[in-house]
């Protein structure tokens, strides 16, 4: 157990020293007589985990600590808003990569792929494309919500199923439901075009 923290430690101050590899930070050291440095390091990124992480979690363990605290340690952060966001998406079904968490919280939420955002199952994305598709035939528009604005040769075209993407009607980081009620089918240059707007 104290060798893994050693390890851990030395990581995280490698990470500190513009990465510096483990072998050059102990070479660099080597006539130390004691390991202040290293301790007061790890200590200083324990302490500010703890200080913007109330909930104390399994998905903590191996994530690049050391790593966040040189990005984000000068933010700060209300502990009480925190925990309450981390409860949130750890209650949110969507959610796939629990340990994405902590990161996303600390960037801002800004950076859904970390969660690895469950995506729409692929009866839901049919049963959308067959309504657009056949709404779209009968209006004589693209089956395209897009694509139908336009005024192009796209704006009647119907597109084959693997010619679109599922897309989230109000985004998912804007609070919209991985769901059949906010899935909507796009072609594929639209969707890209749209990202998290």
């Amino acid at each position: 157990m104290r060798q893994e923290y050693l390890r851990v430690a030395l990581e995280w101050v490698c990470k500190s020293e513009a990465d510096e590899d483990i072998e050059a930070y102990m070479s660099r050291h080597r006539h130390d007589t004691d390991i202040q440095e290293l301790k007061t390091y790890f200590t200083s990124v324990i302490d500010w985990i703890s200080g913007v992480f109330s909930d104390v979690e399994s998905e903590m363990r191996g994530i690049e600590w050391g790593r966040l605290f040189e990005i984000y340690h000068n933010q700060p952060y209300d502990p009480v808003e925190v925990s309450d966001k981390l409860h949130e998406l750890y209650a949110d079904g969507a959610v796939k990569k629990r340990a994405g968490i902590f990161e996303y919280i600390l960037g801002g939420c800004k950076e859904p792929r970390l969660l690895e955002i469950r995506i729409f199952e692929e009866s839901t994305k049919k049963a959308v494309y067959a309504q657009q598709t056949d709404e779209a035939k009968k209006c004589g528009k693209s089956n395209c919500p897009l694509c139908a604005l336009e005024t192009g040769n796209n704006s009647k075209r119907i597109w084959k199923f693997n010619e679109m993407d599922a897309d989230h009607v109000t985004a998912w980081s804007k609070g919209g439901a991985t769901d059949i009620s906010n899935c909507q089918m796009l072609c594929k240059t639209h969707n890209r075009a749209k990202g998290n707007k």
